[in-house]
C-alpha cells in the first residue's frame, strides 16, 4: 500500500513538473518571438546588402532603392529592441519588505529547513526572512541588484529562492508544525532550480519591473507598452506554469508529515483570526499616536489563547502551548519580534522605518498606561476643543454652553456631552461634532504628514523602479481600515470622554483586552457594556441608558474631565 501510494504520488510530482515546464516553454516561445521581430527587419536589410553586393539585385532596381530605408528602419528597430531589453534586465524587480534571519542567529531553524529540503530532496533555501504575515513563500532574490545572501559553505546555491516565513507563525506554532506547513513550500525549490522555469519567472520579473520603471516616464513610453504587451502574451501560461508549480511542489511534500501539515493548516486559520484582531483593535490605535507595540508576534500567542477560551471552535488548541514553540529556533526572538513588529508598522499603517521622537516602541505592560489612557485624553480634549467650535456655531445652546462668571469657557464633563446630544439640537449637534472631528483629524495628519517629510521619514513601500523600491512614511502599503465615518469617530470621542469620567471619578483604570483593544476595567472587570449605551446616545439622542450606567459605576459626569 505504501508502495503504490508512493508511486502515486510520484507520477503526480512528475506530471506537474512537466506541465510547468511545457508552460515555461511556452513563456520562452513568447520572448524568442518578440526577438525574431525586433531582428526581422535587420534581418531583411543583410540580405538586400548582400545582394547588391553580390550583384544578384542591379543597382537602378526598385529593391535597391529601397535598400537604404529598410536599414534605416532595421537600426531604429534595434534601437527600440535593444532600450527595451536593457531596461528590462537592468530593472530592479521588486522585493517583499522582509526582516532577514542571517543563519547565525537562528542556526536551528536553519538546520530544520535544510533537513527538510535533504527528505524531499530538493536545493535548500539560500537564506530565511520573516514577513509580519501568515503567509509563507519562496522569492527569487538572485538579481544582481538585490545582492543576495550567500552564506558561508553554501555558495555555489546562492541562487536558490530565499525562504520568506510569516512571523505569527514562528511564535504560535509548535516546531513540528512548523515543519508540516513549510513542507510544501521548501518543496517549490526543485521546480525553482529547472533552467527553463528559471528563466521563464526571470523573463516575467523583469517584464514587470520595466513596466514599473516606464511608468509615468514619457522617454520610457515605448518600452512600457512593449513590456505590457509581452506580459500580456505570457500572462496565461505564467499562470499555468506556476499552479505546475504549486501542484508539484505539494505532491512531493505529501512524503513528509503529511497527517500532521492537516493539523498545521488549521493553526493558519486560527493564526490569521488572531492577527488580523490583534493588528486591528491593538496596535493600530497605538499606530495612530505614534507607538508601536515592539512585541506583536508575542501578543498574538496572548490574543489566540484568548481566542480559544471564547471560541469553542478553538477548544483544545492551547493545550498545545505545552509544547516546544518554533520561535525556540532564534537564538534572539525578543530581537526578531521586534524588527518584525516595526516593519508590520510600516506596512500597515505607513509608520517610519526606525524609532523616532514622534515614533517610539511600548511594550505590552506599559500599553494600558502609555496608549489606552492616552488614547482617551487626547480624544476627550479634541472632544472638548470640538465641541466649544459648534456651540458657537449653534444658536440653541444649553446654559452651561457659556463661559463662566470669570470669562473662562466651561469645563470639560460628560453633562456637557450628555445635554448637547440629547438636547433640541442633539441630532444637529452631533453630526456637526463628527464633521468636525473628521476635519480635525485630517488637518492633525497632515501637520504630521508635513513634520515627517521635514525630517525625512522614510516607512512602508509605494513605489518601485530601476533604482530599487522607493519608500514614503506616510502611506500604508497594506491600510488595514478605510477611513472612519464621522458617526464613527464621535463614538470613538464620547467613550474616551466617558473613560477619562470613570477614570478619573470611579477608581476605573484603563486596560488591554487581547482581542478588543482598549478596555475600561471597573473593579478588575471590564465594562463592555458602554458601547451600547455609547450607540444609543450618538445615534439615537437616547442618554437614559448612558445615565443609568454611569450611576450604576459611580461616574460623576459634572465633575471635569483631566484631559491630556
Amino acid at each position: 500500500m505504501t508502495s503504490t501510494a508512493g508511486t502515486a504520488g510520484a507520477a503526480g510530482t512528475e506530471a506537474g513538473a512537466h506541465a510547468a515546464r511545457t508552460r515555461a516553454l511556452a513563456v520562452l516561445r513568447v520572448r524568442s518571438t518578440a526577438l525574431a521581430v525586433a531582428l526581422l527587419p535587420a534581418a531583411v536589410a543583410v540580405v538586400l546588402l548582400a545582394g547588391s553586393l553580390t550583384g544578384r539585385i542591379p543597382d537602378g532596381s526598385a529593391v535597391a532603392a529601397a535598400r537604404p530605408a529598410v536599414t534605416a528602419a532595421a537600426l531604429v528597430v534595434l534601437a527600440l529592441a535593444a532600450a527595451v531589453a536593457a531596461v528590462v534586465v537592468r530593472a530592479r524587480p521588486a522585493l517583499s519588505p522582509t526582516v532577514p534571519v542571517p543563519e547565525e542567529t537562528a542556526p536551528d531553524l536553519y538546520r530544520l529547513v535544510r533537513d527538510l529540503a535533504d527528505r524531499l530532496d530538493v536545493p535548500p533555501p539560500s537564506a530565511i526572512a520573516l514577513t509580519p504575515d501568515c503567509d509563507s513563500w519562496l522569492e527569487d532574490r538572485a538579481h544582481r541588484a538585490h545582492r543576495p545572501v550567500r552564506p558561508a559553505g553554501h555558495g555555489r546555491r546562492a541562487a536558490a529562492p530565499v525562504l520568506v516565513i510569516g512571523s505569527p507563525f514562528l511564535w504560535w506554532m509548535r516546531v513540528a508544525e512548523l515543519r508540516a506547513l513549510l513542507a510544501p513550500v521548501v518543496a517549490g525549490t526543485g521546480p525553482s532550480a529547472q533552467p527553463d522555469i528559471a528563466a521563464a519567472r526571470r523573463f516575467v520579473r523583469g517584464l514587470d519591473a520595466a513596466v514599473a520603471v516606464a511608468a509615468g516616464r514619457p522617454l520610457l513610453a515605448f518600452v512600457g507598452w512593449t513590456a505590457r504587451l509581452l506580459l500580456r502574451s505570457c500572462r496565461d501560461h505564467a499562470a499555468e506554469m506556476e499552479r505546475g508549480v504549486a501542484a508539484a511542489a505539494s505532491e512531493r511534500a505529501q512524503t513528509v508529515d503529511y497527517g500532521l501539515r492537516i493539523v498545521a493548516q488549521e493553526q493558519v486559520g486560527l493564526a490569521y483570526a488572531g492577527w488580523d484582531r490583534l493588528l486591528n483593535r491593538v496596535a493600530l490605535p497605538a499606530w495612530r499616536m505614534g507607538r508601536w507595540p515592539s512585541r506583536l508576534d508575542a501578543g498574538v500567542v496572548s490574543a489566540l489563547t484568548e481566542l480559544s477560551r471564547r471560541d469553542r471552535l478553538a477548544e483544545g488548541f492551547a493545550s498545545r502551548l505545552g509544547e516546544r514553540p518554533a520561535c525556540d529556533l532564534l537564538e534572539e526572538p525578543g530581537v526578531i519580534d521586534e524588527a518584525a513588529s516595526l516593519l508590520a508598522a510600516r506596512l500597515f499603517h505607513g509608520g517610519p522605518d526606525r524609532p523616532g521622537p514622534g515614533w517610539t516602541p511600548v511594550s505590552w505592560s506599559q500599553y494600558p498606561e502609555e496608549v489606552v489612557d492616552r488614547k482617551w485624553r487626547l480624544e476627550a480634549a479634541r472632544l472638548h476643543r470640538v465641541l466649544e467650535d459648534v456651540l458657537d456655531d449653534l444658536t440653541a445652546c444649553p446654559a452651561d454652553a457659556v463661559p463662566v462668571a470669570d470669562g473662562t469657557p466651561a469645563p470639560p464633563t460628560v453633562a456637557r456631552v450628555l445635554d448637547r446630544l440629547t438636547g433640541p439640537a442633539g441630532p444637529g449637534a452631533g453630526e456637526r461634532l463628527g464633521a468636525r472631528l473628521s476635519a480635525e483629524l485630517a488637518r492633525e495628519a497632515g501637520h504630521r504628514a508635513a513634520d515627517a517629510r521635514a525630517s525625512g521619514g522614510r516607512g512602508a513601500l509605494v513605489a518601485r523602479g530601476a533604482e530599487g523600491p522607493r519608500f514614503d512614511g506616510l502611506v500604508p502599503l497594506f491600510p488595514l481600515q478605510p477611513p472612519r465615518s464621522d458617526r464613527e469617530l464621535l463614538t470613538d470621542h464620547v467613550t474616551a470622554m466617558i473613560c477619562c469620567a470613570a477614570v478619573d471619578t470611579a477608581g476605573a483604570v484603563p486596560g488591554l483586552d487581547w482581542l478588543d483593544g482598549p478596555a475600561l476595567l471597573v473593579g478588575g472587570a471590564r465594562r463592555a457594556d458602554l458601547a451600547r449605551t455609547v450607540l444609543s446616545l450618538v445615534e439615537d439622542g437616547d442618554g437614559e441608558p448612558l445615565r443609568a450606567w454611569l450611576g450604576e459605576v459611580g461616574v460623576r459626569p459634572e465633575k471635569p474631565v483631566r484631559l491630556g
